[in-house]
């Protein structure tokens, strides 16, 4: 039996501080991509722009808005991104010229929907796994309103967005299948690289697991010293880790915060919130391995936190050590 061949389109809206990482991630601005460990920049050069962006992002929305002669809050989505990719086994054995034939078909395909004229960037992501393309524009209707929710719509407007695509991609591409959107099963895209990330926090947690299990009455000061330099790391990351689920929905956690000298982070769940993506996240085993992450914390010996809250007292010694 053959793999499914599908063509992806997501849609993201954005309002404001978060559109200059989106663009830095687009353009390719930054020299390291730690956050992101499949871009490969010495393949970056081989990246390409079907609509090369006049000026940066959120200054390209802020004029085109302008001109409109629309209002804006602080809420307003001023940029939408689309997403463009394909299954990994569609771009197998496909050359350099038919890839990109496929992603001006599928440009062409927005492009009958929305105005070019308000279109900021396209361009081809060749320095990562599977090629992809990220289309940005600013949601400006066709009689000048600034509307993201009225071009993107509902859940029943995301499904003819997504029959309308495939109805497009199949008349050149006739192996592709119909897939089933995110609002048809109910639940919102969570992006591949959510799920890489929570991948290396869980190796990160495993790290910590390891020295702590390995600390004895005659080691106690130096490891807890390791390991609040491992915190220095993965704080940050569960921290980020319950932003990014927040986007989503996925928000096991509504309030975490270190506590005092002897606790850790602590977690809230929104049962509500929560239930449109239980099944997905259970199954890619999100849930889990972020409650393993929080709860990492919660099993740490406060003389490490302790530890870790002051760094300048790392190379002295550990007051209350594990020595006991």
């Amino acid at each position: 039996m053959s793999t499914p061949l599908y063509a992806i389109m997501r849609f993201a809206k954005y309002k404001g501080p978060e559109i200059r990482r989106i663009e830095a991630h687009n353009e390719r601005t930054k020299e390291k991509y730690a956050s992101n460990p499949d871009v490969d920049i010495s393949r970056s050069h081989l990246n390409y722009h079907l609509i090369q962006a006049r000026n940066h992002y959120r200054a390209e929305a802020e004029r085109q808005i302008s001109e409109a002669g629309c209002r804006t809050r602080s809420d307003s989505v001023r940029l939408v991104e689309t997403l463009i990719t394909g299954s990994p086994a569609f771009f197998k054995k496909k050359s350099g010229k038919q890839i990109r034939e496929f992603f001006e078909h599928a440009l062409d395909f927005l492009k009958q929907h929305q105005d070019p004229e308000t279109f900021v960037s396209a361009v081809v992501h060749m320095d990562e796994k599977t090629p992809h393309m990220h289309i940005t524009f600013v949601p400006l209707t066709q009689d000048h309103r600034l509307s993201a929710k009225e071009i993107i719509g509902n859940r029943k407007r995301l499904t003819q967005w997504q029959d309308d695509f495939w109805k497009h991609m199949v008349g050149k591409y006739p192996e592709l299948e119909r897939g089933e959107s995110a609002s048809e099963t109910g639940r919102e895209h969570i992006p591949p690289r959510i799920f890489k990330a929570m991948t290396r926090l869980t190796k990160q947690r495993h790290a910590i697991e390891a020295t702590l299990e390995s600390i004895n009455p005659f080691n106690g000061k130096a490891k807890a010293q390791e390991i609040s330099k491992m915190l220095d790391v993965y704080i940050p990351g569960v921290e980020q880790m319950q932003t990014e689920l927040k986007k989503y929905d996925a928000a096991f956690a509504q309030e975490e915060a270190l506590k005092q000298e002897n606790q850790a982070l602590k977690a809230k769940v929104d049962e509500k919130k929560r239930k449109g993506l239980e099944e997905q996240l259970r199954e890619a085993r999100l849930e889990h391995d972020y409650r393993e992450a929080v709860d990492l914390l919660r099993r740490i010996p406060p003389e490490i936190l302790d530890e870790y809250r002051h760094p300048d007292r790392r190379n002295r010694e550990v007051r209350h050590s594990l020595e006991r």
